[in-house]
Parts: C-alpha cells; structure tokens; sequence
C-alpha cells in the first residue's frame, strides 16, 4: 500500500513504482520531470521494437528502467500512466490492462478522454482503480504553474491523494474534472483555438508566401498569430486530429467558426458596415461583458511582443500603443473566433480560470485586447469592410476554414494527416525559430 503522502525525499524503498507506457514527447516529458524530482522507481516502455534505443537513451538517466512491452511495466507498477495516442488507447489497454497489479492506480494522459474512459472501463480488471490525467500543455512547456486536470473515476480519496503526490513535483496546478466535463472545456479551449491556427496556416500556404517577410503581418497581435500558427504545425499532427476528430464537442465548435467566418466574410463583401458592427458588437457583449472590470488583461503592449516577431523583422507600423496607427487589418480570425463564442454561449474567460492552456491564453489575450478597445475594434470593422488590402487573404482563410471544418467532419485521420503535413511542410524551414522566440513568448504571456 501506498502511503498518500508519498514524498521523493522518502526512503527509496518506500517509493511506488511509477509505469509509464508510451515514451512518445509527452511520456517523455513526464519521465525526465519525475525522474529530476527524484523518483527512485519509474518502469517505461514503448513499441516492443523500440526496446533497444530506449534502455540505451535511458541508461544513466537515474531511477528509470526501461522494459520490453507493457505486460513487464503493468505487473510491477503501483501507479501506470498509458500515454500513446487516442486513436490506438482502445487497442493499448486491451493488450496491457488485463496484466495491471492488483490494486493499481491506472491513468491515461490523452487529450480525448471517451475513448480512454471506454477502454479503461472496458479492459482493466475490477480491482485497480482509476484516476486520470492530463497536462494542458504540450512537451516542450514546462509544467510549472500550468493546468494538470485530475479525474478521480474510479477511485477511493486515498488513491487520488497518492496522485497528486507523484505529480506535486510538477508544480502544476490541479484541476478537479469528471471525464465528460474535461472533453467539454478542452473541446472549448483547444479545439476551436487549434482550428483558427491552423486555418492561418492553410491559407497562408495556400498563398505560397509568408506574409509576415512582406510587411502585411509584422508587430503585436499579429507576433501572436504568427508564431502560434508555426509552433501548431511544428508539432505531431495526431496531437490535434484526436482532439478535433475524436471529441463530439469539438466537430460542433469547429463547424461554428467555419460558419462565423463564412457569415463575416459576407457582410464584408456586401459593404454592410451597419450589418457587420451589430453582430460584431452583439459577440462583444456577450464574451466580454460579464468579465469582472478588477481582472488585468492578460495582453501584453505590441512593444513587447515586437520582440518576438520572427525573422526579426523590423516593425514596418507603428503601434496602438506608440504614436502611430496600426497597419489596417480586418482581423478575420479574431472576429470570428469571438462571434463562434458568442454563438454557442462560450464564456472564455470561465475556461481561462478553470484550465486554459499557454496558446489559449494567449489567443483570448489578444481577442480581449482587440475587443475590449472600440477604438481598435472599430478600426477592425472599417478595415474589413472598405480596406481590400487583406481581401484576398481573407478570403483564403474562409476556403480554408472550411476546410478544415469538412475535413474534421468527415471523420478521417488519414484525411486530417495529409491536410495537416501538407501545410506543414511549407512552414518547416521556420520550426527552429518560431519554437524557440514562441517559448519565451509564452513565458512573458504567462507572467504578465
């Protein structure tokens, strides 16, 4: 028996031993943070064929043992995290599960949980528990500070607490979730965040071009868009397409913001200045107005984030917060993503305070900082309807939109993977860059 307050500054015979299963960038990221806190008895394992590279990657990495499969990490594990990607979690716990030790505390660190709730209840023996996980963030953010969501299942108090005891070291801070509840914040938080980036991403490829080099997308608000589209499409595909495809919350959301862009883009098109001001300002409302005026907006001046601009191209504008104005933009992106909100009775900022992960902050930093200035918004709706400037960019952005939204619709995961690496691979000679300039913007959003 575990005992619930489990310290790694306990005698090493005392320690659980911790089994993860799965050392993809995630499983890998826990093994090095439980590892460094100094856990005496972490068992990982991946794919059979991977056994070789791993005890060799691993060999003086203290308190890590590597095994061939996960029947060797089941049966000796107190605690067992299956961390591989929701597509494969059903096929995973059917072959591991029926070896769990008897009395375990099994997890799973995917970032759709149906199906790993499915497969749990469906393969594990009656007589381990459940507790699962999930870090809102991605491998190479560190966890301090951010969201771990915890979902006590099936489970007495005492195995959560033995839970929270192995992941105190992360720093992280604890979200209370059921598994239904965590795959509808994180369809709200991730999914149609996910989607606006990269639907960016898509009809900037589509133009053959990174407009950013060109003058068209340089300082602030822009700096964010940029450099999250690129760490999106830097990352593994599947991490996206099991959260879009996967979770029944998500298809709706995606959908919606497809149809806010399409509607806007229209207004645009007919010259309805009066038409596109009264739903945008309707959207306004609805997202902002509850906001509580004591609560710091999260955004950052445009001065500051002028530092992260890729290619360290100087700012060619000057800023809303310097003495020039802003180069005319429509915002398309922004101004959808709040009018999706707004349509399917999406309160961001509940999600914000609840488990809102580095990119979802830093999206809903900027459409505050938009939304909450008439001047700026105002200046947004003339520029959508009157500057043709962005148009045809625009206009890419609302073919690729829905894109993505049929895409997502049609259910494939070949389809999402082809879509996704085709638009990646126009991107890729900048992956190096955006990674590291987007870390330390997100260290500067996180902090401010």
């Amino acid at each position: 028996m575990v005992r619930t307050n489990i310290s790694p500054n306990d005698p090493a015979e005392d320690h659980p031993t911790i089994g993860l299963i799965g050392m993809g960038a995630m499983g890998a990221m826990y093994a090095k943070h439980l590892s460094k806190a100094g856990w005496k008895k972490i068992s990982v394992c991946d794919l059979p064929d991977k056994f070789d590279s791993l005890k060799l990657q691993y060999a003086d990495v203290p308190g890590i043992t590597v095994h061939p499969d996960g029947h060797a990490v089941s049966r000796i594990s107190d605690f067992i995290m299956y961390s591989v990607e929701a597509e494969y979690i059903d096929r995973v716990v059917a072959q591991y599960g029926p070896s769990t030790k008897v009395g375990a505390i099994v997890s799973g660190q995917t970032s759709v949980k149906a199906p790993e709730k499915h497969a749990f209840e469906k393969y594990l023996p009656p007589d381990v528990h459940i507790v699962s996980l999930h870090s809102l963030h991605g491998p190479t953010v560190s966890p301090e500070g951010q969201p771990l969501v915890l979902i006590q299942h099936r489970a007495p108090d005492s195995s959560l607490h033995v839970v929270e005891s192995i992941f105190r070291c992360f720093g992280s801070r604890f979200v209370y979730l059921t598994y239904e509840d965590h795959d509808l914040v994180t369809a709200n938080v991730q999914a149609v965040t996910h989607a606006a980036f990269l639907t960016m991403g898509t009809a900037w490829a589509s133009q053959r071009a990174y407009p950013w080099e060109q003058g068209q997308y340089v300082g602030g608000i822009e700096t964010v868009k940029v450099n999250i589209m690129l760490r999106i499409y830097a990352n593994k595909w599947h991490v996206y397409a099991g959260l879009a495809i996967l979770n029944p919350s998500a298809r709706i959301q995606i959908d919606q913001y497809a149809s806010s862009a399409t509607a806007l883009f229209k207004l645009m098109l007919a010259g309805d200045e009066a038409g596109l001001r009264t739903r945008i300002y309707e959207a306004r409302e609805q997202v902002f107005a509850t906001v509580k005026a004591e609560r710091a907006p999260i955004f950052l001046t445009e001065d500051v984030l002028d530092q992260f601009t890729i290619g360290g191209h100087p700012k060619l504008s000057g800023s809303p917060t310097g003495s020039s104005a802003p180069p005319s933009n429509s915002h398309l992106a922004l101004l959808a993503m709040v009018d999706c909100w707004a349509h399917l009775h999406i309160q961001p900022f509940d999600h914000l305070d609840l488990a809102a992960t580095p990119i979802f902050r830093m999206w809903i930093g900027v459409a505050e900082y938009l939304f909450r200035s008439p001047k700026r918004l105002d200046f947004a709706i003339r520029s959508a309807v009157y500057d043709v400037t962005h148009r045809s960019d625009d206009l890419e952005f609302v073919i690729a939109a829905r894109g993505w939204s049929q895409c997502v619709s049609f259910g494939s995961l070949e389809l999402y993977k082809r879509r996704f690496l085709e638009t990646a691979s126009f991107f890729e000679s900048r992956f190096e860059e955006a990674s590291a300039i987007g870390s330390e913007m997100i260290k500067a959003i996180s902090q401010s």
